[in-house]
């Protein structure tokens, strides 16, 4: 069974993590360029002041630039989510959004720096939202690519 954007966001939301700590996945698109995530905060992914757990929000925002680029680039490369850096800019409360985006473009930069086997360490950047539009949180993650070690070999051949 292939993997669609729908099933896998169904999949996401449903797996323990995500589920239990009020974690949803509203969309993959189709093209796999974009993701939206919302984090409704509550009585379990609150902190001591009643806003939303940080631990909550860095959850909501792991692996989502690997994955989009991971479906881009396709089964010739290794994608990793390797570090995350999230910055509190003011207290969370109701419903957060985060939108994560990985234009085709940045996808071909990626696969043409990863060719050959070169291992390539790229930042995405996105925002934790509030229902107002405010900006809740600063987030960055940093994404490992390369190029299968099959892939490389073959072409050298």
């Amino acid at each position: 069974m292939r993997i669609t954007p729908r099933r896998l966001a169904l999949g996401m939301s449903l797996w323990a993590p995500n589920f239990f700590a009020g974690i949803r996945v509203r969309e993959f698109s189709e093209d796999w360029t974009r993701a939206v995530v919302t984090l409704r905060v509550n009585l379990i992914t609150r902190n001591y002041v009643k806003t939303a757990f940080g631990g909550s929000m860095s959850a909501m925002t792991d692996p989502y630039f690997f994955m989009l680029l991971m479906h881009q680039l396709g089964r010739d490369y290794v994608v990793w989510d390797t570090k995350g850096e999230i910055e509190f800019v003011k207290p969370g409360r109701g419903t957060l959004t985060a939108v994560f985006e990985v234009s085709p473009e940045r996808a071909a930069q990626v696969r043409e720096l990863a060719r050959g086997g070169a291992k390539v360490l790229e930042w995405f950047e996105t925002v934790i939202t509030d229902e107002d539009g405010d900006v809740v949180a600063r987030v960055r993650r940093e994404v490992y690519v390369r190029e299968k070690k099959r892939v490389t070999e073959a072409s050298a051949d």
